[in-house]
């Protein structure tokens, strides 16, 4: 069979194959005849500049340390930028790409997309996993000039694109209205586990650290996503309920991963509250397979509204019953696999978690109607179809072209 093209991904937020999503779509493609190539970051555990896995070559580059606030995050950028025009340099003249398939966050890949497409022909895809001007605001608290830049960046990135791939309907809406897309242009392809690989395993008793139950959160911390809410809950379930047979898990790293253990240690929860630090997906597995619920406390906002949290779909691939607050995209998920707190109510987010972790059967109930849902609706093999359906699109642009 001849291969429909060469694909470049260029993705800035996690490194590949770290980046599960990105990984799917970029083996789903691999195996439909796509020669596919990545540019993405280093990371832990992610330090070779090159490699070959799967069939897909991987182009790593190093980025600054972490920074906090604006200037840290435009330092980053700046050198991505570069990272990613010397990469993909070097990338054309081993093997010209029909197809550049960039990933948002940020949205200033479009300036490499862009160089390609009007200097060298190439087709363009954005994957729209975040929405920026909203997450921009959910940081910082504002709308100021540099929310107008996240505005005028999100408008160049959907000018330069010829097919949009969105993570939900909310974000569909979105590249449809701002994004002036026509619908025959805009799929939604979910961020959804294969559940080949993302499956249970049996439960490990010393993960809980000597307590009968045990809460488990996954993903970035960083400051829009509300683990602040979480641990003031953690303080009520502790102190003013009075419990202290249950262990809590905190899986991840980013900026606010060392002020939120500070916080910890100044309401007197460290021997409650674990901080694992960033894991690989195999002890991921073992740790989330060993909770009773797991948590979502990303606060309503405009961002967290619309969009759909990668963490609620792993716990309900594993079986895991959710509490939440009851946002848009988080209910559209989840649906009978959840409790909802009332939107931001700490201390209703720590009586639906109270809730769950002592009515066994209900837990349970909820865990099963989540994995039979990702089962049944919205695994990754649900979602393949629709990245190919993008893909048979952009070869149409191609041939207009």
């Amino acid at each position: 069979m001849a291969s429909p093209g060469s694909v470049l991904i260029v993705v800035e937020n996690l490194p590949s194959p770290f980046d599960r999503r990105v990984w799917m779509e970029a083996t789903t493609l691999h195996a439909a005849g796509w020669e596919v190539a990545i540019i993405c970051p280093t990371g832990k555990g992610f330090e070779a500049h090159y490699e070959v896995l799967e069939g897909v070559r991987i182009y790593r580059h190093d980025l600054p340390a972490e920074g906090r606030g604006l200037s840290g995050y435009l330092r980053e950028y700046a050198a991505a930028v570069r990272s990613q025009f010397r990469l993909a340099r070097r990338i054309w003249r081993q093997r010209p790409f029909d197809v550049v398939h960039i990933c948002n966050p940020p949205d200033l890949l479009f300036l490499v997309a862009g160089w390609y497409k009007i200097r060298r022909g190439a087709r363009v895809i954005f994957d729209q996993h975040d929405i920026m001007p909203e997450l921009y605001e959910a940081k910082f608290g504002r709308r100021d000039w540099g929310y107008a830049v996240t505005r005028l960046a999100e408008r160049l990135t959907f000018a330069t694109a010829n097919v949009v791939i969105s993570t939900n309907e909310s974000y569909r809406d979105i590249a449809l209205g701002r994004g002036r897309k026509r619908p025959s242009d805009v799929f939604v392809v979910r961020s959804a586990p294969d559940l080949q690989r993302f499956r249970p395993t049996e439960p490990e008793p010393g993960f809980r650290r000597g307590r009968p139950h045990l809460v488990g959160y996954v993903g970035v911390m960083g400051p829009q996503e509300g683990l602040d809410h979480l641990l003031r809950a953690i303080d009520l379930i502790v102190r003013v309920n009075n419990r202290r047979d249950i262990s809590f898990m905190l899986i991840g790293a980013g900026p606010s991963f060392a002020s939120l253990q500070e916080m910890t240690h100044e309401l007197g929860l460290a021997d409650y509250v674990e901080f694992p630090g960033r894991v690989p997906d195999e002890e991921l597995i073992r740790r989330l397979s060993t909770c009773d619920v797991c948590v979502n406390p990303d606060p309503k906002n405009p961002f967290n509204d619309s969009s759909t949290m990668n963490k609620i779909l792993e716990y309900m691939s594993l079986g895991k019953a959710v509490v939440q607050f009851d946002l848009k995209e988080g209910r559209r998920s989840a649906a009978d696999a959840s409790l909802y707190a009332l939107p931001n109510d700490e201390a209703d987010f720590a009586r639906k978690i109270l809730n769950s972790v002592d009515d066994r059967e209900a837990c349970a109930t909820m865990g099963r109607a989540g994995a039979r849902r990702m089962e049944e609706e919205l695994e990754w093999r649900h979602q393949a179809p629709g990245l190919l359906q993008a893909y048979a699109r952009i070869l149409g642009h191609r041939r207009r072209a």
